[in-house]
């Protein structure tokens, strides 16, 4: 018996309590009035100083809540803990502490991986490689973040389909965040005959681009030539838009290539398809025509 519980106890039997009785009477008032006053402490300080933090790290209000209530259960485990220890119920608390570790053991086993995607939420909402809102590809899927919690993420695919995506997944492997940043580069390549002129049609890519309103002049758009294909010459245009979105990209970009394929077809440059060569005449197989294909 501590301290405290030791004068309670003795102010009890001055009070005329049996003796057996004060004991138990005196560790069970200190233990309230301890979890009482630590409870109180903790959520005048401590829960306050957990949301200054979280406010530091700039989380979203979808965030705060369930950390919010996981340092409750925190403050909850240590005030009782401390509580019982100041009651002198300290043989109580081993045998519970004992009781608790070997019950979490148990059920850290049952649900691995639920406590894998626990702690996956938990490093999405501290590290923060998305919000919702944001366009995110990752495994061949795409989509709109519509919701994070601890367990699960919920992503809207661009054909309207709802993704229930376990948070482990978005945290093992690697994550494609478009719009994390202020600005994106696009890439498209423009395919132009072999006898066309090849400077005529950089410069009408270019001139396109730094007429689109919604492309960049810093960085500035630039075109190079990176393919020399079976039937085409490669022209990669690069480009830059400003706080992207998925639909900026989709529009942006069509509205791009609309324009420089109408410069094309005013200037005469062709935008070659793959082709077939028949050649070489017509043999006979099993009674049959053949031709001889030689292709591109």
């Amino acid at each position: 018996m501590t301290g405290a519980s030791e004068a309670v106890s003795q102010f009890l039997r001055e009070m005329g309590v049996p003796q057996e009785l004060a004991g138990t009477l005196g560790g069970a008032i200190v233990f309230v009035l301890s979890f009482v006053l630590l409870w109180a402490v903790g959520r005048a300080f401590v829960l306050p100083l957990v949301r200054r933090l979280m406010n530091s790290r700039d989380l979203d209000e979808h965030a705060k809540a369930p950390l919010l209530r996981l340092a409750s259960l925190g403050l909850l485990f240590v005030a009782v803990s401390v509580a019982f220890g100041l009651a002198g119920f300290g043989n109580f608390l081993t045998s519970l502490a004992t009781i608790a570790a070997a019950a979490t053991l148990a059920i850290g086993l049952a649900m691995q991986d639920v406590l894998q995607n626990f702690v996956a939420g938990v490093f999405i909402y501290t590290d923060k490689p998305f919000r919702i809102g944001d366009w995110i590809e990752w495994d061949g899927n795409s989509g709109i973040v519509e919701d994070i919690s601890l367990r699960v993420t919920r992503v809207r695919t661009f054909d309207n389909e709802l993704l229930t995506v376990p948070n482990s997944q978005l945290t093992d492997g690697v994550i494609k965040n478009p719009v994390a940043k202020d600005k994106l580069r696009l890439k498209f390549t423009f395919g132009i005959d072999y006898s066309d002129d090849i400077q005529q049609a950089t410069d009408i890519i270019v001139e396109e681009a730094e007429a689109h309103p919604d492309i960049m002049d810093d960085p500035a758009p630039s075109v190079r030539l990176t393919e020399l294909a079976d039937s085409s010459v490669g022209l990669q245009s690069r480009i830059w838009i400003s706080n992207p979105s998925r639909a900026d990209f989709m529009r942006i970009r069509g509205d791009y290539v609309t324009n420089v394929k109408g410069r094309f077809d005013e200037a005469g440059i062709s935008i070659p398809f793959p082709q077939v060569d028949l050649s070489g005449g017509i043999e006979l197989a099993n009674g049959q025509a053949v031709a001889n294909e030689v292709g591109d």
